[in-house]
């Protein structure tokens, strides 16, 4: 078979008059077609950053923290002996004991289940402050020189982290003078105070790191927040312009179609009245009424439509019983030859033997019947076909509906941008259905001479529901009856 040149829709998107770069302009943001000022880059010592919400914050800081503390916990799990060893008496062995039992355990859990913990020393600053008194009691214990002394430094870290430069200050000063007063203790067994006083310096750095990468962290949720926001406002845009843009496709489709139809059976039975017998008078009339019903059901399908829930997991339709019935009502009315042929297997959901292809979903459902029927009205009004054959089945993995005609074709170097300039929406309407589902439409010459091919292609596994988990599932939501029959002109 001959691949089939694709009608592909071109999607523009510009910018209007002051959305776009000046040349010329460097630097700073263009915004309404002016440029807005430089803003100077944010000092290391700049004031802190407004704390977002807590959910925010323990997002943003749960990785940095959670290194913290498992560097925290290695050190007290290195440092711990020492302490216990250096511990005198009775009274100092419970006290170190009980020190390293809340520091080692509080450490873990805030390293296990940070979003627990995480907000609740964000709010309460004791906690950190009776952290800080047992993890004192060790440092006394064990020494400066031990790695408990390095453990100090997640102190200040953690503050610079949690609560801003106040917070690093006044943490950070009491560390040191802990350091301070643990070198004292142990200034007869030390060489020299070296290495507390390079301790206190990674304090300083660490308050003051810790400090720095909060207000980057804050800096990059806020405009991960605000991105998101700008993400929903543009979602709900486009669910508002797709959803017009459906609706215009269904309006287009099936109620406008019947209404004109409608008006000129009216106009016409308005006109002749008088020159007719009455029988022909009760004739027209009554494909008026016919066509109005139609209208008023082609407007109850779209509403339903509308307000019909997902339907993934409440069975689907028989797209081939509802196709094949289709077609023998175009051919019942127009009196044009059709034949329906199936592809790779049976779809009948009545067989015996289970089918290959799957139920569609309603929603899918409604859009490939809606192609397939408006590429049939397509060869009768404007084709002008003899015979119509419509294939479907099941191809590769891939759900295959094929509308074939004898007609004249297209014209040739036709475009949807001509038929959308043209005010001719049927194929646009097409090819937009078929980007709405996923799928692929295909629309040129058919297999025989001057003819027109509809090929729509959707992977099959795109149309498998998920499983349904509650206890219940809903039943198959019942077909719709046929639509009375559009009138003739």
């Amino acid at each position: 078979m001959a691949t089939l040149p694709t009608i592909r829709l071109r999607l523009g998107l510009g910018l209007g008059p002051g959305l776009g770069l000046r040349p010329g302009l460097s630097g700073g943001t263009v915004r309404g077609g002016v440029a807005a000022p430089e803003v100077a880059p944010a000092s290391a010592l700049a004031d802190d950053v407004p704390a977002p919400s807590i959910p925010i914050q323990i997002n943003a800081l749960q990785a940095l923290c959670r290194q913290v503390f498992g560097f925290r916990l290695a050190m007290i799990a290195l440092g711990a002996p020492f302490a216990l060893a250096r511990a005198g008496g009775q009274f100092g062995g419970w006290l170190v004991g009980g020190a390293v039992v809340f520091s080692f355990v509080g450490s873990y859990a805030m390293l296990r289940d940070w979003e627990v913990f995480g907000p609740l020393l964000i709010k309460y600053r004791t906690l950190m402050g009776v952290d800080l008194i047992f993890g004192s009691v060790l440092l006394l214990t064990a020494s400066p020189d031990s790695a408990l002394g390095y453990a100090t430094v997640c102190t200040p870290l953690l503050a610079g982290l949690l609560y801003g430069w106040r917070g690093a200050g006044i943490f950070t000063a009491i560390q040191i003078l802990l350091l301070a007063a643990a070198y004292s203790a142990w200034a007869e067994r030390m060489a020299s105070p070296a290495s507390t006083l390079l301790i206190s310096g990674f304090c300083v750095a660490a308050g003051i790191i810790g400090v720095t990468l909060r207000n980057l962290m804050f800096r990059f949720g806020a405009a991960t927040q605000a991105l998101s926001e700008a993400n929903a406002r543009l979602a709900v845009t486009d669910a508002v312009e797709g959803e017009r843009a459906r609706l215009a496709r269904e309006m287009h489709d099936s109620v406008a179609k019947t209404l004109h139809g409608v008006a000129m059976a009216a106009e016409g039975l308005a006109q002749s009245a008088d020159r007719m017998d009455p029988l022909t008078v009760k004739h027209q009339a009554g494909m008026v009424a016919r066509s109005a019903r139609r209208a008023a059901a082609e407007s109850r399908e779209i509403l339903s439509d509308l307000r019909r829930q997902a339907d993934y997991d409440t069975g689907g339709v028989v797209v081939a019983d509802e196709l094949a019935a289709r077609l023998a009502d175009f051919g019942q009315r127009t009196g044009i030859e059709t034949a329906f042929h199936m592809v790779g297997g049976s779809a009948s959901a009545s067989a015996a033997s289970p089918s290959p292809v799957p139920t569609v979903p309603h929603a899918v459902a409604r859009h490939l019947l809606t192609i397939a029927t408006e590429a049939m009205e397509n060869s009768h009004r404007h084709a002008h076909a003899s015979r119509v054959t419509v294939e479907f089945g099941l191809v590769g993995g891939v759900l295959r509906i094929s509308v074939l005609d004898d007609g004249r074709g297209l014209p040739a170097g036709i475009s949807l941008d001509d038929l959308r300039r043209a005010g001719h929406f049927g194929l646009v309407g097409m090819v937009e259905r078929a980007a709405g589902i996923g799928a692929r439409i295909s629309i040129g010459r058919g297999r025989s001479a001057g003819g027109t091919e509809v090929r729509l292609e959707l992977p099959a596994a795109a149309l498998a529901p998920p499983r349904a988990t509650g206890p219940h599932s809903l039943p198959p939501l019942a077909a719709l009856p046929p639509l009375p029959p559009p009138i003739q002109l």
